[in-house]
Protein backbone atom coordinates (compact mmCIF):
# COMPACT_ATOMS: atom_id res chain seq x y z
CA UNK A 1 0.00 0.00 0.00
CA UNK A 2 1.14 3.12 -1.07
CA UNK A 3 0.63 6.04 1.47
CA UNK A 4 -0.49 9.67 0.74
CA UNK A 5 -0.51 12.51 2.72
CA UNK A 6 -3.66 14.70 3.48
CA UNK A 7 -2.77 17.18 0.78
CA UNK A 8 -2.88 14.42 -1.83
CA UNK A 9 -6.36 13.26 -0.72
CA UNK A 10 -7.38 16.53 -0.71
CA UNK A 11 -6.38 16.82 -4.64
CA UNK A 12 -8.88 14.09 -5.96
CA UNK A 13 -12.38 16.42 -6.11
CA UNK A 14 -15.35 13.43 -5.48
CA UNK A 15 -18.66 14.73 -6.09
CA UNK A 16 -22.33 13.72 -5.83
CA UNK A 17 -24.47 13.60 -9.04
CA UNK A 18 -27.22 12.28 -10.33
CA UNK A 19 -27.84 9.91 -13.20
CA UNK A 20 -29.71 11.75 -16.27
CA UNK A 21 -29.96 8.90 -18.88
CA UNK A 22 -27.59 6.23 -19.40
CA UNK A 23 -27.65 3.93 -22.53
CA UNK A 24 -25.61 0.34 -23.72
CA UNK A 25 -22.18 1.11 -25.25
CA UNK A 26 -22.14 -1.63 -27.22
CA UNK A 27 -18.73 -0.62 -29.15
CA UNK A 28 -16.74 -0.85 -25.82
CA UNK A 29 -14.47 -3.36 -25.54
CA UNK A 30 -16.00 -5.15 -22.51
CA UNK A 31 -19.66 -4.54 -21.61
CA UNK A 32 -20.19 -0.94 -20.41
CA UNK A 33 -23.45 1.41 -20.02
CA UNK A 34 -22.62 5.66 -21.25
CA UNK A 35 -23.86 7.44 -18.06
CA UNK A 36 -24.88 11.39 -17.98
CA UNK A 37 -24.79 12.59 -14.60
CA UNK A 38 -26.00 15.91 -13.09
CA UNK A 39 -23.32 17.51 -10.72
CA UNK A 40 -25.25 20.46 -9.54
CA UNK A 41 -24.47 24.15 -10.89
CA UNK A 42 -20.87 24.49 -10.06
CA UNK A 43 -19.84 21.28 -12.28
CA UNK A 44 -22.84 20.53 -14.54
CA UNK A 45 -23.76 17.40 -16.50
CA UNK A 46 -20.75 15.68 -17.11
CA UNK A 47 -20.37 12.33 -19.58
CA UNK A 48 -18.92 8.78 -18.53
CA UNK A 49 -18.95 4.86 -19.66
CA UNK A 50 -17.77 2.34 -17.17
CA UNK A 51 -18.38 -1.31 -16.85
CA UNK A 52 -21.34 -1.64 -14.63
CA UNK A 53 -23.41 -4.55 -16.56
CA UNK A 54 -22.93 -7.07 -13.98
CA UNK A 55 -25.84 -5.60 -11.38
CA UNK A 56 -27.01 -2.47 -13.14
CA UNK A 57 -29.67 -1.55 -16.57
CA UNK A 58 -29.12 1.28 -18.07
CA UNK A 59 -33.24 2.36 -17.16
CA UNK A 60 -31.91 1.34 -13.47
CA UNK A 61 -29.89 4.20 -13.44
CA UNK A 62 -31.63 6.96 -13.85
CA UNK A 63 -32.23 8.70 -10.82
CA UNK A 64 -29.61 7.17 -8.92
CA UNK A 65 -26.94 9.22 -7.04
CA UNK A 66 -23.88 7.78 -7.58
CA UNK A 67 -19.85 9.55 -6.50
CA UNK A 68 -17.14 10.01 -8.42
CA UNK A 69 -13.98 11.96 -9.62
CA UNK A 70 -14.57 15.40 -11.46
CA UNK A 71 -10.85 16.51 -11.59
CA UNK A 72 -9.29 14.17 -14.08
CA UNK A 73 -8.48 15.19 -17.49
CA UNK A 74 -11.20 14.07 -20.29
CA UNK A 75 -10.32 9.82 -21.24
CA UNK A 76 -11.45 9.00 -24.48
CA UNK A 77 -13.06 5.24 -24.65
CA UNK A 78 -13.42 4.33 -27.82
CA UNK A 79 -15.46 6.68 -29.58
CA UNK A 80 -17.32 8.09 -26.10
CA UNK A 81 -15.46 11.06 -24.29
CA UNK A 82 -15.29 10.27 -20.67
CA UNK A 83 -14.79 13.40 -18.46
CA UNK A 84 -15.28 11.85 -15.06
CA UNK A 85 -14.70 8.51 -13.33
CA UNK A 86 -17.59 7.30 -11.20
CA UNK A 87 -16.09 5.29 -8.07
CA UNK A 88 -17.26 1.68 -7.23
CA UNK A 89 -16.12 -1.28 -5.48
CA UNK A 90 -15.97 -5.43 -7.32
CA UNK A 91 -18.32 -7.59 -5.56
CA UNK A 92 -17.10 -11.50 -4.94
CA UNK A 93 -17.48 -12.01 -8.99
CA UNK A 94 -15.44 -8.98 -9.80
CA UNK A 95 -18.47 -6.79 -11.34
CA UNK A 96 -18.77 -3.24 -10.32
CA UNK A 97 -21.14 -2.23 -7.60
CA UNK A 98 -21.39 1.66 -7.66
CA UNK A 99 -20.51 4.16 -4.50
CA UNK A 100 -23.39 6.58 -3.66
CA UNK A 101 -24.91 7.96 -0.24
CA UNK A 102 -27.32 5.73 1.39
CA UNK A 103 -29.60 8.98 1.67
CA UNK A 104 -30.46 11.70 -0.72
CA UNK A 105 -27.85 14.48 -0.67
CA UNK A 106 -27.96 17.70 -3.08
CA UNK A 107 -26.25 17.26 -6.28
CA UNK A 108 -22.30 18.52 -6.38
CA UNK A 109 -21.92 18.14 -2.75
CA UNK A 110 -17.92 17.20 -1.83
CA UNK A 111 -16.85 13.84 -0.72
CA UNK A 112 -14.93 14.82 2.73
Amino acid sequence: MTEISFDDFMAVDVRVGRVLRSEPYPEARKPAIKLWIDFGDEIGEKKTSAQLTAHYTPDGLIGKQVLAVVNFPPRQIGKFMSEVLVLGMPDADGGVVLVGPDQPVPEGGRLH
